[in-house]
């Protein structure tokens, strides 16, 4: 178990948000290098007989990392939900029952991804939005993806965000269009652009209305 592991507290699932607690648990095992074991399983050689010592001793080092990933799950889950995994063996097989029971059969996630999918290429800013609640929105669809399997570029949500503002966002929209390199904008630079626009249009709104209750 690295230092690393040691530090790190991983994050406890309860039964609810089973998408965002499976994201960070991912991200965790791929900073201890165990996320293809969890995600793949230890493959048994049929005759260990004939193996060679390196070979044994590999697969009793893999052994030993599943072991470890096994147990991070069984630690990251609420006692509660701990019964549903407690017969498992490898790491593999415990992140499956995990999965097939808040996420659905493999048929299931396809519907789900499909939906999610087409809730994305719909997705439309409210008039009553602000650039950081509408944000907030395309990113936790945007995780909901990922948590499916499908990983959303960054090109892609800059895209989805310009195009899908309301129009007393044209103006910013087109400068930003006219002036940036789009392949390249990132999100951070266009919903700051965004923010910024949304300010000083309020702050214009806000003058228009107390000179206008001045002159009365």
């Amino acid at each position: 178990m690295s230092s690393l592991a040691k530090q790190i507290s991983v994050p406890i699932f309860s039964g609810q948000n089973y998408d965002y607690w499976a994201i960070k648990m991912k991200t965790y095992f791929q900073s201890q290098k165990l996320w293809e074991l969890v995600e793949e399983g230890v493959t048994l050689q049929e005759d260990s007989s004939t193996s060679s010592s390196d070979e044994k001793g590999k697969l009793e080092n893999k052994k030993a990392k599943d072991s470890e990933a096994l147990y991070y799950i069984q630690t990251a889950v609420a006692d509660h939900i701990f019964p549903r995994i407690s017969v498992a063996t490898s790491a593999k097989e415990a992140w499956s029952i995990l999965q097939k029971e808040y996420q659905g059969s493999t048929k299931v996630r396809i519907i789900k991804l499909q939906t999610l999918r087409r809730d994305f290429e719909n997705m439309k800013m409210k008039d009553s939005e602000t650039i950081d609640e509408y944000y907030t929105k395309v990113r936790e669809l945007v995780n909901q993806l990922k948590s499916y399997g499908e990983d959303i570029p960054e090109k892609r949500v800059v895209e989805k965000l310009l195009i899908s503002v309301t129009e007393k966002y044209d103006p910013i929209v087109t400068t930003i269009e006219e002036t940036k390199d789009i392949t390249t904008l990132t999100l951070t630079e266009l919903v700051g652009s965004l923010e910024a626009y949304e300010k000083r249009r309020s702050r214009r709104e806000e003058n228009s209305l107390e000179n206008a209750f001045s002159l009365n």
